[in-house]
């Protein structure tokens, strides 16, 4: 899982140096409309809604604040956003996958082509790219109070297939027909992950110069910036030296 864990350090690193509160609500705030409107308000009944709303709980979103996404998704003022996804490479050949919500399909389509030609990028057809990356179930735990061993083993019989500790946090990665089980077991354990998601995780990466690399990123920070963008894969390799540079 050397990719993975290449993958989730530059997000992390990215997350640390640009944690806009407002933006991460907005696409928490999308995420919960959209599965309210498709299964309704109620969690319990909901999978996709609980899940929202605990990711909303990961990143400290007010109570009041995730009731009110709620009622407003299911009342008739609530906002129409639909998935769409595009996949194409990014400078320097790194393959880029993006998901987004949006309320406005041309406006979206034409602002992410937009920054694709802007840093040298190439919009690909849908599939494209699909077999450069494979879903995934990734779960981000806070270590406190969490005997790392004990968890290991009641993960790994619920199907986990990688455990580890990094920045801070442990993070567990299953096979996508795994992700209930193991969220059903950490429940079961009174856990409650950070953050609990499907994620798209490249099975191989590319290794480029710092320079290179710096361009590429530069690249990923202005698709994230995107209003419209949920979520943004890619499958460069974070290196010794490229870690290096972006701490200083």
């Amino acid at each position: 899982m050397s990719g993975h864990n290449k993958w989730s350090t530059i997000k992390r690193k990215k997350s640390a140096q640009d944690a806009k509160r407002g933006k991460i609500f907005t696409k928490v705030i999308k995420e919960i409309t959209i599965a309210a409107r498709e299964g309704g308000g109620d969690p319990d009944l909901n999978p996709r809604l609980r899940l929202a709303i605990q990711n909303a709980k990961g990143v400290n979103m007010p109570k009041e604040n995730i009731e009110r996404a709620i009622k407003k998704a299911l009342g008739a003022e609530g906002s129409n956003y639909i998935e769409t996804t595009f996949e194409g490479y990014g400078p320097c050949g790194v393959a880029v996958f993006v998901e987004c919500l949006t309320d406005n399909n041309n406006r979206t389509v034409s602002s992410i082509r937009a920054t694709f030609n802007k840093y040298g990028g190439s919009l690909g057809t849908n599939g494209s790219l699909s077999y450069l990356f494979e879903r995934k179930g990734v779960f981000t735990i806070k270590p406190e109070g969490i005997n790392l061993e004990e968890l290991q083993l009641q993960l790994i019989d619920a199907g986990a297939e990688d455990i580890e500790e990094e920045g801070g946090r442990i993070i567990v990665t299953c096979a996508r027909e795994d992700f209930g089980a193991i969220n059903k077991k950490l429940q079961e354990l009174g856990i409650e992950a950070e953050e609990a998601m499907l994620k798209r995780i490249p099975n191989d990466t590319k290794k480029l110069d710092v320079e290179s690399a710096k361009k590429v990123l530069k690249f990923i920070e202005a698709l994230e910036d995107d209003d419209d963008v949920q979520n943004v894969y890619h499958n460069l390799e974070m290196t010794d030296e490229l870690a290096a540079v972006l701490e200083q």
